[in-house]
C-alpha cells in the first residue's frame, strides 16, 4: 500500500470515527438538558467532564503515559479553565433553550478562532473569509432574533460559551508547536474535572435511583465521543474530519423533537444552514494550511 493509499485509508476511517463520535456526543448533549431540570448545572458539567476524563484515561492506558509530558504546564491549564467554563455556560444554557438552538449558536466558534488568530496570531484571512464569518453571525442572529418574543438571555450564554471554546482551540495552535495532541486533551480534560470536583459539594444533591443509569449513561456517551475524537485526530487530516463536527446539529434536532417535542421553525432552519454553509467554508480555505484541531469535547 502506498502512502497515499495509506493516508486516504486513514482518513475515510477518521472521517467513520469522527461522525460517530457526534452521535455520541449529541445523545450527551441530550442528556445533559433532560437532567438539568432536576440537578445543578454544575453537578450535570462535573459528571460529564469525568466521562470525558475517563475517554482519555482509557486512551493513555492503551498508549502510554509518556505523551502526558508537557513544556507548557501553565497554559494547558489555562485552557482546562477555558473548558471548563465553556461547558458549563453552555449546560446552564440547555434548561432554557431548544437543544437544536444551543448546537446551531455553539457552531459559531469556528468564526471565533478565524478572528482571533488574525488578531492574537497575526494569521491572514483573506477576504472570503471574512464574509463567511459575517455570513455566519448573521445566521447565529437570525437563531437568536433578539428583539423577538422567542429571544432568551440563554442564548448569550451559549454565544459566552462558543466564545471561550474559541479561545481554548487557539491556545492549542500556541501548544501544537511542542505538544501532542493527547497531551492537551488529557491536561484539559484532568483540569477541567478537577476544578468541577471541588464545587460538587455546594451543589451536589442526591442522585435519584431511576437516574443513575442515565448519569452513567452520560458520562459513557461524554467519554466514548471524546476517544473516538481523539483516534479520528490520530489516523486522519484534521482539516478532513473537522466538518464532520457539524453532523451533531442532525443529531440535536432529532433528539429535541423526539424527546422535548421542539419542532425548529423555519428562521432557525434557515439560520442553522447559514451557519453550517459558512463554518464548512471556512474549514474549506483552511485545507491550504492544515492545523491540528482540538475535539469539539465540553464546547
Amino acid at each position: 500500500m502506498t502512502s497515499a493509499e495509506s493516508a486516504e485509508r486513514g482518513n475515510m476511517m477518521g472521517v467513520l470515527l469522527m461522525a460517530v463520535s457526534m452521535v455520541f456526543f449529541g445523545t450527551a448533549d441530550t442528556i445533559a438538558k433532560f437532567m438539568t431540570a432536576d440537578y445543578p448545572a454544575l453537578q450535570v458539567v462535573g459528571i460529564r467532564q469525568m466521562g470525558l476524563l475517563a475517554g482519555v484515561v482509557i486512551y493513555v492506558l492503551l498508549r502510554g503515559t509518556s505523551q502526558l509530558r508537557t513544556r507548557r504546564p501553565k497554559m494547558q491549564l489555562f485552557r482546562g479553565l477555558c473548558a471548563t467554563v465553556s461547558a458549563t455556560l453552555f449546560v446552564l444554557a440547555l434548561r432554557h433553550i431548544p437543544l437544536a438552538d444551543a448546537t446551531a449558536i455553539a457552531f459559531v466558534a469556528p468564526f471565533f478562532v478565524t478572528i482571533l488568530g488574525a488578531i492574537l496570531l497575526k494569521e491572514k484571512v483573506d477576504a472570503p473569509r471574512w464574509a463567511a464569518i459575517g455570513l455566519g453571525f448573521l445566521g447565529m442572529v437570525v437563531v437568536i432574533r433578539p428583539g423577538f418574543d422567542s429571544f432568551h438571555p440563554a442564548y448569550l450564554l451559549v454565544l459566552a460559551s462558543a466564545a471561550l471554546f474559541a479561545t481554548r482551540q487557539v491556545i492549542s495552535r500556541f501548544l501544537g508547536a511542542t505538544e501532542k495532541t493527547i497531551t492537551t486533551v488529557a491536561f484539559t480534560a484532568a483540569t477541567s474535572a478537577g476544578i468541577l470536583a471541588l464545587v460538587q459539594p455546594f451543589v451536589w444533591q442526591t442522585i435519584k435511583p431511576g437516574d443513575i443509569w442515565l448519569f452513567v449513561l452520560y458520562a459513557c456517551a461524554a467519554g466514548l465521543g471524546e476517544f473516538l475524537v481523539i483516534k479520528a485526530l490520530e489516523i486522519a487530516e484534521a482539516v478532513v474530519v473537522a466538518p464532520l463536527q457539524y453532523t451533531m446539529i442532525i443529531w440535536t434536532t432529532c433528539y429535541g423533537f423526539l424527546v422535548f417535542g421542539d419542532v425548529p421553525d423555519i428562521l432557525t432552519i434557515c439560520g442553522t444552514a447559514i451557519i453550517v454553509a459558512s463554518g464548512a467554508y471556512t474549514l474549506q480555505r483552511s485545507r491550504m494550511k492544515p492545523r491540528r484541531i482540538a475535539p469539539p469535547a465540553g464546547h
